[in-house]
C-alpha cells in the first residue's frame, strides 16, 4: 500500500512540476505571495519555474531513489510546509487561480496542505 501511494505521489509531483512550467504558469503565480517578491531578487514567474523544477525533482527521487526515500519524504513534507504560506496568502487576498475560484475551494486546498505532508512521510517510512 505504501508503494502504491509513494508512486501516486510521485506521479502527481511531476505531473504539477510539469504544469508549473507549461500549462498552468499563470494559474500559478496567484500562489506567490507578493512578499517573496519583495523580499527577494526573484519575479512570480521565477518563483513558479524554481518550485516546479522542485517538485518535479522530489517526485522522480521518490521512484529513483529507493534508499533514499524516508529523507526525500522528509524533504518533500517540508516542501509542502514551505509552501503553505502562499496558498494561505491566496485564500487570504482572495486570488483566482488553479481553478481556485472561491472562498470555499481557496480553504479546502489549505485543509488538504496536512493530508500532502501527511501523505509524504507515511508513504516513505520502512
Amino acid at each position: 500500500m505504501k508503494t502504491i501511494a509513494r508512486w501516486a505521489l510521485a506521479g502527481a509531483m511531476v505531473f504539477a512540476g510539469l504544469s508549473h512550467l507549461f500549462w498552468a504558469r499563470k494559474e500559478f503565480q496567484a500562489q506567490v505571495p507578493d512578499l517573496v517578491t519583495d523580499t527577494l531578487p526573484i519575479d512570480k514567474d521565477g518563483v513558479v519555474v524554481a518550485s516546479g523544477a522542485v517538485e518535479m525533482m522530489l517526485g522522480a527521487a521518490l521512484v529513483v531513489l529507493p534508499k533514499e526515500r524516508r529523507r526525500i519524504g522528509i524533504i518533500l513534507a517540508a516542501f509542502f510546509v514551505a509552501i503553505f504560506p502562499g496558498n494561505l496568502d491566496q485564500a487570504l487576498k482572495k486570488r483566482d487561480g488553479f481553478h481556485l475560484d472561491s472562498d470555499t475551494a481557496r480553504w479546502r486546498r489549505l485543509a488538504f496542505q496536512p493530508v500532502l505532508v501527511a501523505w509524504a512521510l507515511w508513504s516513505t517510512r520502512d
